[in-house]
């Protein structure tokens, strides 16, 4: 049993790469934001889009609002022969009642739609400043909490990616699940969504195990984890990310007595950002989802020309909302229902759509680390079926 993670073999160099990495950090609950469905009629085609970003925040958001702002003109340029999209960058300096203010202020301007904020907290002040406006607001974060009346949320949910790994799973036979979460509210909503595609997918949570988002108590469960596999388990659901407890949890498993090989290995997170974490040991072979890959390489590969370098991992945000926004906007209308009713959008990651509750589906890619390399072993299909979930 390894007592603590000093005895960690040479971890300093792959962690501080993973460290390196800008996460964003959406899952900040806050109260839902109450609005009416349908919105203004648009004039003619042209769009007036306020685009809420933390362009002087702290820490990483000045390089991320960049990259999100610049894919959102790539796409106005993509819409335009079918759409003028005005896109005007209001600063919400990363904080929520700077965002509900400067809201307020894009709606008297002449706002059609909001694009932004970044984080859920600042989403969901943003909802509540302009309900009465009926304009629809298209927030970057991934936290359902914050999602209905006149707030839709664009990233990538926890729903969406555990009903992809669980559901794909369950058809390879890997049914029966340990699932591995952090004791904190990001961890409970991961649970939660696993579960949840669990019952919908036939699979079975063979053991639920939470721990304390330290490193002792990532120590403290893994004999657990083992334990767990090893009394008939057929697959690990790790809900960790790389800035997280995945690069130990990826590394102490196999050394305390988890066959990888016998177990499969998946993941709720990008194993492959950064390129870093595809060098664990104990993640060779493991699954996790990504965005379509043919869609991503080709926006990856425009945003390049265009602007010099490669996008923020999060930056295909901006070009799916003006994306959607063109699309929505050909039905005359920018509300939140409009959004929904508008079906399927084609985005830097590949196909999604908004549901109902104002949550969104995305078409995935199950991947597959294969000799510290990602493979892609079920492509994202093109076309979302059904009426969603």
């Amino acid at each position: 049993m390894v007592s603590g993670f000093a005895k960690l073999r040479n971890p300093l160099r792959i962690i501080g790469a993973l460290l390196l990495t800008l996460v964003l950090t959406a899952c900040q609950i806050g109260g839902g934001p109450v609005g009416l469905g349908t919105g203004p009629r648009v004039s003619g085609q042209t769009v007036e889009v306020a685009m809420l970003l933390p362009m002087s925040g702290g820490g990483g958001d000045a390089v991320l609002s960049r990259s999100l702002e610049n894919a959102a003109r790539l796409a106005a340029a993509d819409v335009a022969g079918s759409a003028t999209i005005n896109i005007t960058v209001y600063d919400t300096a990363g904080n929520a009642s700077t965002a509900a203010s400067r809201a307020q202020e894009a709606v008297s301007n002449g706002a059609d739609v909001i694009v932004g904020p970044l984080r859920s907290d600042a989403a969901a002040a943003v909802g509540v400043a302009v309900a009465n406006s009926n304009v629809a607001v298209l927030s970057f974060s991934n936290n359902t909490e914050i999602a209905g009346g006149n707030v839709l949320v664009l990233g990538y949910t926890f729903a969406n990616t555990a009903n992809r790994i669980v559901g794909y799973a369950a058809r390879q036979g890997r049914s029966s699940i340990v699932l591995v979460h952090a004791n904190n509210l990001a961890g409970e909503v991961a649970r939660d969504a696993v579960r949840t595609a669990a019952a919908r997918n036939g699979a079975r949570i063979a053991a639920t195990i939470p721990y304390e988002f330290s490193q002792v108590g990532v120590v403290n469960v893994v004999p657990q984890v083992t334990a767990a596999a090893n009394a008939g388990a057929n697959a690990v659901l790790l809900t960790s990310d790389s800035a997280g407890a995945l690069p130990l949890f990826a590394q102490l498993l196999p050394e305390n007595g988890l066959n990888t090989s016998a177990v499969q290995m998946m993941g709720l997170t990008r194993w492959d950002i950064p390129p870093a974490t595809l060098e664990f040991s104990g993640l060779q072979g493991g699954w996790f989802t990504m965005p379509d890959t043919n869609a991503a390489a080709n926006f990856n590969g425009r945003y390049a020309a265009s602007y010099g370098g490669a996008p923020h991992a999060l930056g295909g945000l901006g070009y799916d909302a003006i994306q959607a926004v063109a699309q929505t906007a050909g039905n005359g209308r920018l509300g939140a229902s409009d959004f929904a009713s508008a079906g399927q959008f084609n985005g830097a990651g590949g196909a999604f759509r908004f549901l109902n509750d104002g949550t969104n589906q995305r078409a995935l890619s199950v991947a597959q680390i294969v000799n510290q390399q990602v493979s892609v072993i079920d492509p994202a299909p093109r076309r979302l079926g059904g009426a969603g979930f």
